[in-house]
């Protein structure tokens, strides 16, 4: 067998690329072998359609097959092959490329990607991999029924580019437009969910998991809750969200459920740990599935693009029968278990959208200007099992008390549980929500650089991000196509980006490598 290249997130073996039979994650060599497979397929499809964008079923399944190769999504082999299936038959009903019979719509080989000159690789795996982050938003945007046209035709754009012979100068505008575009995926489905599910409020979210029958949901799918708590309505089993899923709490129509209950555990990293002996099934219906361990194998349920051999998958149906019966049949905990977060607190709180912080932004406004609150940080991302995130825990516990903490994706467990008390009345932490969130955050900058009639570059803002996997990708390509300068990336930069391309990041954006919390805190503040 061919041996698997991957170095699409922030674990990969050595900081250079997993290559052997099985890379960090988990994921066997087949597996990742055929997620290439899958990618060149839909590269196939996008050459096939020819600069248009075909039905929806086409589109779809573009989506959906960027978004199982996100990291930690889909282990199933069979399930991916299933879905290389699906692409070549959306393809076979094109009537083919229109300009010439040489072949141009076959499926691309991504060797061909992964031995090209190193900096022409880089952006195109910034492209790629931004492309893949970008689809999950858009995925859960579709489930409820929300879609935009040029967010859907920049994915055969973006998916041509991967496939050509493009140079840097065509890549780097293409890099910046990837950002752009996921802006405006990030920004539908923040109306898809406010308009569902309510405008998020700030709400407490206890620990403890109360006694008697209970579900764990875990992921970022409003609507695979929602569909669980209407499926769950009267039957003595309760529900609490994991990782991502926390700021879910925060939606008024999905807190109108007395069945969600509280929060279970802290980032996805830790599940192994977690979950072992959990007499609870957890229902998984996005990325951050890790390899299931013996200890609760039979507990792990999926559903959408998440697949993992062996797993209960809940098909279209969307059937859940299968998770609440496990859930009343191990009966949960006899007594009420009180859990904490990292730092020992008993609960967190969220629900600090856009939405809220705008409509308190004359109080934030006023002590800024009375010099109540001198800076703000933005401290988000993703979470990881690596060495070096402890930063971002101390980096909080350093920070003045004369600033804000604005926070999102589940990096936050890290400091979410610690108080910091108020400012003005306004808490010095606020989780503004799940990754895709960042748009809340962009929201609120841009609405602050107006109010003080300056750039977003000149405010008293400093964005501390923590990556991972490919939707952080997508969320920092967005940051930089709005021109955010200043961002310290961490921690550790991504192995798909050549020196050259850094050179040009730094030069360019500023861009800067965390280093520990005192050094950067103070030069941040001195500027």
């Amino acid at each position: 067998m061919e041996n698997m290249f991957c170095f699409q997130c922030e674990q990969t073996a050595g900081g250079k690329g997993c290559a052997a039979a099985q890379g960090v994650c988990g994921k066997k060599q087949d597996t990742a072998l055929l997620q290439d497979k899958l990618t060149g397929a839909l590269i196939g499809l996008a050459r096939t359609a020819n600069n248009n964008v075909p039905d929806a079923a086409a589109t779809r399944a573009i989506i959906e097959g960027l978004f199982a190769t996100v990291t930690n999504v889909s282990f199933d082999s069979t399930a991916i092959r299933r879905q290389i299936d699906e692409v070549h038959a959306e393809k076979a009903k094109l009537p083919g490329c229109a300009c010439c019979s040489s072949g141009c719509g076959n499926d691309y080989d991504m060797k061909e990607l992964w031995n090209d000159n190193e900096d022409i690789r880089s952006l195109k795996s910034l492209i790629l991999f931004g492309m893949r982050g970008m689809a999950a938003y858009a995925f859960h945007a579709l489930m409820l029924g929300y879609t935009d046209d040029k967010v859907n035709s920049f994915f055969y754009k973006g998916l041509l580019a991967v496939g050509s012979n493009l140079d840097m100068n065509d890549l780097l505008p293409l890099v910046m437009e990837t950002g752009k575009a996921n802006l405006k995926c990030m920004e539908l489905l923040d109306r898809a969910n406010t308009e569902t599910y309510g405008t998020p409020v700030p709400t407490t979210v206890p620990l403890t998991i109360e006694k008697g029958p209970f579900i764990v949901i875990s992921g970022h799918d409003l609507h695979d809750l929602y569909l669980l708590l209407e499926q769950t309505k009267g039957k003595g089993v309760n529900i609490y969200t994991h990782g991502e899923m926390l700021p879910t709490h925060a939606y008024p129509k999905l807190k109108a459920y007395p069945q969600l209950k509280g929060n279970f555990g802290t980032a996805w990293q830790n599940q192994q740990k977690e979950f072992a002996d959990i007499p609870a099934p957890v229902l998984f219906t996005t990325n951050c599935l890790m390899p299931v361990k013996d200890s609760y194998r039979d507990r792990i349920f999926t559903t959408e693009v998440v697949a993992y051999p062996d797993m209960v998958h809940i098909g279209d149906d969307k059937d859940f029968a299968p998770v609440i019966n496990k859930a009343l049949e191990l009966g949960g905990y006899p007594e009420d278990k009180i859990m904490t977060g990292i730092n020992g607190g008993t609960q967190v709180t969220t629900g600090f959208s856009h939405g809220t912080v705008l409509s308190v932004a004359d109080k934030v406004v006023n002590a800024v200007k009375s010099g109540a609150i001198k800076h703000f940080f933005l401290v988000g991302g993703c979470d990881g099992a690596k060495p070096g995130r402890n930063y971002y825990t101390e980096f909080v516990k350093k920070s003045p008390k004369d600033s804000i903490i604005l926070t999102l994706g589940c990096g936050k467990y890290r400091f979410n549980d610690i108080d910091l008390g108020t400012i003005g009345g306004l808490p010095r932490i606020m989780d503004m929500g799940q990754c895709n969130d960042a748009y809340s955050a962009i929201r609120v900058a841009l609405a602050m650089a107006e109010a003080f009639q300056c750039g977003v570059n000149e405010l008293p803002l400093t964005i501390v991000l923590s990556w991972y996997e490919q939707k952080a990708v997508a969320v920092l390509l967005t940051l930089l196509s709005l021109g955010i300068k200043n961002i310290y990336l961490g921690p550790t930069l991504p192995a798909f980006v050549s020196p050259n391309v850094l050179n040009y990041l730094v030069e360019n954006f500023q861009i800067t490598p965390t280093s520990d919390p005192e050094t950067d805190l103070k030069k941040i503040l001195n500027q």
